[in-house]
This record gives structure tokens, C-alpha cells and sequence, in this order.
């Protein structure tokens, strides 16, 4: 299999090292990979827009995502494995060959108005950031909150991007009853983050939109996730404390979940930008998850199991209430749920 690793600036600012084929191609191949990777983007025209899920570790059923793929790049991204099912590498592919889809607006009203729709949270974001660089030039994220606001439909938001304070028009006309935005703030070390999450703002950029959004009046949880044992785990506090005084008014957090190929990418990741911490890191995250790098049993593997473990949740919920953090709120709304132009409302 081809395992070419690049030196980190060589490779301007992408986060994977290696570009191995996905799980599902019957051929391996060996190729150097180039100093430099452009990003493609590609346009697949869809039928539905809302994908639904039975999970029982999420609290939405489905979710709207305008991209395949995520330029920032992020090394632990767990949505990685997802581009193996379009043939395509979890590593450098995964952020460097996109796909867009153009007609998801136009898809997600007619689903909408379909006399058998029951409203329910939709969650965008889930799989790949809807702030990504891409979207400034495309605008599907702004095309799909547009549809969302026309039909008082309730939106949970999920981002590392920065790029949604350009839609606080939308977000505040929807309010507290209809939409939330989480933020991720991994660690509030900069250099670690351009190493981490190559092509996300800085982490005081984002503390900076999580203060612009509080203004405007949008409910804004901090998501502390992933958290990296041995080496973001000590940073727990000061994120929530900075998140807090920057206004987000709940907070949440997952420990680094390894799935398929995330697993061999990281490592090689760690190895590369912090060989010296690699065998702790390693060894904490297999203590998390009965001595495997990964665990995918519903429940523990977004909490993770153990002394450790145990006690990262204890020290989250302490600081959350030392900061004023909710860790539960109140469910969005969805009887005001309306199709624009008809005689009346749903309820």
C-alpha cells in the first residue's frame, strides 16, 4: 500500500501525511505524492438532502451536510472513512478532492413540503464542516439556513468555522427557539492548532465568533472535542473558561474517537509532529478504550471507559459549573414549523 510520508510544510498546510487508498479498493498502488495539493471540488446533483440516523449516542435523527469531504483538514476527523465509499483515500483525498453539492437548497424545500413531513431538528454539519473554505464561494450552508428560516424550521449548527458570522443575518432572525450553533475549540494553542486542524481559524478567531454570535443573540455551545488524552486533555478548563467569557451559554465534550482508518493517519500524524508524546498518547487513548486504539460500542465510545476517562468527566462537569456552562438545553421548537404559501400552519 502506498505510505509515503511528506515533511509537514512540504505539504502546505494539509493535515493527513499519507494518501492510502480507502478499505474497499482491491488494488493497492505506490506513488510519491507532490510538495503541493490543490484542492478539487467536484458537483454531485442529489435527490434527498436529509440523511436520517438511530444512533443512539446523537440527539437528532437527521442531518443535511452540503459537502463530501472537508478542506480543514483536521487529523482525527472521524467522517475521514466516509470518502472510501466513493473510491477515494480517508487521508489527502479526503481534503483535497471535494464534492459540492449544488442543488441541496432546492432539495431540502421540496423535502419540506412534502405533505407527510413531520418537522424534527436538523443538524448541519455533522459529517463535514458546512463553514469550510470552500463555502465562500459556493454559499450552499447560506442556501440551506435560507430555506430553514423560510419555513421555521429548528437548525442545529455545527462548525469550527469562523465563516458563520457572515450568516448572523439569518441566525438572529430565527432566534433561540429555532436555531443553536456549537463551536469546537479543540485547544487554545495555536501552533498545536495549525499543526491539528491545518486550515480551521485560530482558536482565539473562533473565541471571537463565539463573542460576535452571543452578541447577536444566538445561543452558542462550545464543543471541547475531540479531547486528546496526554495532549489537549489538561486544557479542558481553559477552554470552557474562555468559551464562557467570550458568551456560550452550554458546552459539551467527546474524547478522540479512532474509527477504521482515522486510526493509522493519526498515529502517523503523532509520530511526525510529537514523537517524544506519542507512546503516552497512545497508550492513554487504548487505556480509554480497553486497550484498543478505538471502540465502537454505542454509549463509551463518546465517553470512553475507565479511571481516566472517568475522571475527564468529572473535571468537565466541574468546570462547566464553575463557568456557568450548561451542559442540557431546553429543545428547539418546532410547532412554529410552517410551508410558506400555504392556507396554514402545520399544527
Amino acid at each position: 500500500m502506498g505510505h509515503h510520508k511528506h515533511d509537514y510544510a512540504g505539504l502546505a498546510a494539509r493535515g493527513a501525511l499519507t494518501n492510502d487508498i480507502g478499505r474497499f479498493e482491491p488494488y493497492s498502488y505506490d506513488a510519491p505524492l507532490p510538495d503541493r495539493i490543490e484542492t478539487e471540488v467536484r458537483d454531485e446533483v442529489i435527490g434527498r438532502a436529509i440523511t436520517t440516523n438511530r444512533s443512539p449516542d446523537v440527539p437528532f435523527d437527521r442531518s443535511v451536510n452540503m459537502y463530501r469531504g472537508c478542506e480543514h483538514g483536521c487529523i482525527y476527523c472521524f467522517a475521514r472513512p466516509t470518502h472510501a465509499y466513493l473510491g477515494l483515500s480517508p487521508g489527502l483525498d479526503f481534503e483535497t478532492r471535494l464534492i459540492a453539492r449544488p442543488n441541496v437548497a432546492a432539495a431540502l424545500r421540496k423535502e419540506l413540503r412534502a405533505p407527510s413531513y413531520r418537522p424534527a431538528m436538523i443538524a448541519l454539519g455533522t459529517n463535514t464542516d458546512p463553514y469550510q473554505p470552500i463555502e465562500r464561494d459556493r454559499g450552499l450552508m447560506r442556501g440551506v439556513l435560507e430555506v430553514m428560516r423560510d419555513h421555521a424550521h429548528p437548525v442545529g449548527v455545527t462548525t469550527k468555522g469562523t465563516m458563520v458570522e457572515r450568516d448572523i443575518d439569518i441566525l438572529s432572525d430565527m432566534g433561540p427557539d429555532l436555531v443553536r450553533v456549537g463551536l469546537s475549540v479543540t485547544t487554545l494553542d495555536a501552533d498545536l492548532s495549525r499543526r491539528l486542524e491545518p486550515r480551521v481559524p485560530v482558536p482565539a478567531r473562533r473565541l471571537k465568533a463565539i463573542e460576535r454570535l452571543a452578541a447577536a443573540g444566538i445561543q452558542v455551545r462550545v464543543m471541547v472535542s475531540p479531547v486528546i488524552p496526554g495532549l489537549t486533555d489538561h486544557e479542558v478548563e481553559g477552554v470552557l473558561r474562555a468559551a464562557a467569557d467570550a458568551g456560550a451559554v452550554a458546552a459539551s465534550m467527546i474524547p478522540l474517537r479512532l474509527p477504521l482508518e482515522v486510526a493509522p493517519l493519526f498515529e502517523d500524524w503523532l509520530r511526525a509532529h510529537y514523537p517524544d508524546r506519542a507512546r503516552k498518547v497512545l497508550g492513554r487513548i487504548r487505556e480509554f478504550h480497553d486497550g484498543k486504539l478505538y471502540d465502537a460500542g454505542y454509549g463509551h465510545r463518546m465517553r470512553g471507559r475507565g479511571v481516566h476517562a472517568d475522571l475527564l468527566q468529572t473535571r468537565f462537569r466541574r468546570a462547566c459549573r464553575d463557568s456557568g456552562l450548561a451542559t442540557h438545553l431546553p429543545p428547539l421548537r418546532t410547532d412554529l414549523f410552517t410551508v410558506p404559501g400555504s392556507q396554514m400552519s402545520l399544527f
